[in-house]
């Protein structure tokens, strides 16, 4: 079969979204299927290849720069309500005439450049190569909004890692008509176990029919090279690398539970973006542990890998909405190390995959930074320090997360 899918990497280079496309992307060409993949990419940061592109029966890749959408989102600050004053703002867009191009198109018109070229793109490709399936991941929707629009011969496929209309943490332009809208053109769409409700009532109801569930691809082995073989040994490594957001993904208890720990033997590293929405708490985080915390924004992946290969125990902090979960929790059981996951809602959508785990460890935020809760987690630490389980082992625990067993579902349900 003949597929494209469309990844979009525009606002954040680094996204998980965009490489679980690539990921099942180079998996269905192992497959032995015919795979072409058009990044959408920001113009300075080049995305990785998938696996195997290149080869005679790799990926097949294209690309479409909008670099003028990225002058455009960093003069305006991506919208956010807080920052810089507006005339600041829109000084910064008129440096970059590229970018003021853009935002006309995209707030005058109503036309974003990087939606009606994707769709040239899109249309331009199936003329050549006539796709069985054009798959447009998401989010962003960009792509997913291009994909409606398009004309190919093949079926329309749409893959939402993350809510649109449901999306508890922002509110998408149009909403739930919106999505109905995008829903009701195309064939197919994916969306995650806890998501699937959405769709089964309300709203969303009329395409339930054409919703189906798909797992993240996203448990795969650890990177050989940076398994450190000093694990088990000093400092107990705990380590976050993934993004915080206010109201849905926060640092503060695991910051709370850290500096009442206190251990001299326990290093907190906590990397990625969104640490801007929580100054206060890392500074009085950094006060309270001096060396022992690393609390910083995004690093290259290599040394976020490196960081996760080093750790003695990883960091995972719980979602506050019950229709989304972190993809990095599955990326977590791969690795086979313990896992420590702070949990925030009692609809947390992670704790029936930690109850499967056996190296992981639940503390939740309704409990408090109590003396008996500090004193399980610091005798859990210690006891939990250089223990793990095979790759092997943690795909017998969740073999529906494997690549493989994700572009298989994905064949069998598309081509149904």
């Amino acid at each position: 079969m003949r597929f494209l899918f469309v990844v979009d990497s525009v606002e954040s280079p680094q996204a998980v979204n965009p490489e679980l496309g690539r990921r099942l992307a180079a998996c269905l060409a192992e497959q032995g299927h015919q795979v072409h993949l058009l990044e959408l990419w920001d113009g300075q940061t080049p995305p990785p290849a998938p696996a195997g592109a290149g080869t005679p029966d790799g990926v097949v890749l294209h690309d479409l720069p909008f670099a003028d959408e990225r002058l455009m989102n960093q003069a305006l600050e991506n919208g956010a309500k807080q920052g810089s004053p507006l005339p600041l703002r829109l000084a910064r867009l008129a440096v970059h005439p590229t970018a003021v191009g853009a935002a006309f198109r995209q707030l005058v018109l109503h036309k974003p450049r990087r939606q009606e070229d994707t769709r040239l793109e899109i249309e331009r490709l199936d003329a050549i190569y006539h796709f069985d399936f054009v798959t447009a991941v998401a989010a962003p929707y960009r792509a997913a909004f291009a994909l409606e629009q398009a004309a190919v011969t093949g079926k329309k496929v749409l893959w939402l890692l993350d809510p649109y209309a449901a999306n508890r943490s922002y509110q998408a332009p149009g909403g739930w008509a919106r999505e109905l809208q995008l829903m009701r053109a195309v064939d197919t769409a994916f969306v995650t176990r806890q998501a699937l409700p959405d769709y089964q009532s309300g709203p969303l109801a009329p395409c339930r029919d054409k919703v189906f569930e798909l797992a993240f691809p996203a448990l795969v082995p650890p990177t050989a090279e940076v398994v450190d073989p000093r694990r088990g040994r000093g400092a107990i490594r705990c380590v976050f690398c993934g993004t915080l957001y206010p109201r849905l993904r926060t640092p503060d208890f695991a910051l709370e539970l850290f500096a009442k720990l206190d251990d001299p033997d326990v290093r907190l590293t906590m990397v990625g973006r969104g640490w801007e929405h929580f100054a206060p708490q890392a500074e009085a985080a950094r006060r309270a542990l001096g060396s022992r915390a690393e609390l910083s924004g995004p690093v290259a992946p290599a040394h976020a890998k490196t960081l996760a290969g080093q750790a003695e125990v990883l960091l995972s902090l719980g979602n506050a909405v019950d229709n989304q979960i972190p993809s990095k929790l599955f990326e977590y059981f791969g690795a086979g190390k313990p896992i420590l996951h702070l949990s925030v809602s009692d609809g947390d959508a992670a704790l029936p995959y930690l109850k499967r785990y056996p190296l992981a460890l639940v503390l939740r935020a309704a409990d408090g930074a109590t003396p008996e809760v500090v004193a399980g987690l610091r005798a859990w630490l210690h006891r939990s320090a250089g223990k793990s389980l095979s790759y092997a082992q943690a795909a017998a625990i969740f073999p529906e997360f494997t690549p493989e067993a994700v572009a298989r579902r994905f064949v069998q349900v598309a081509s149904r």
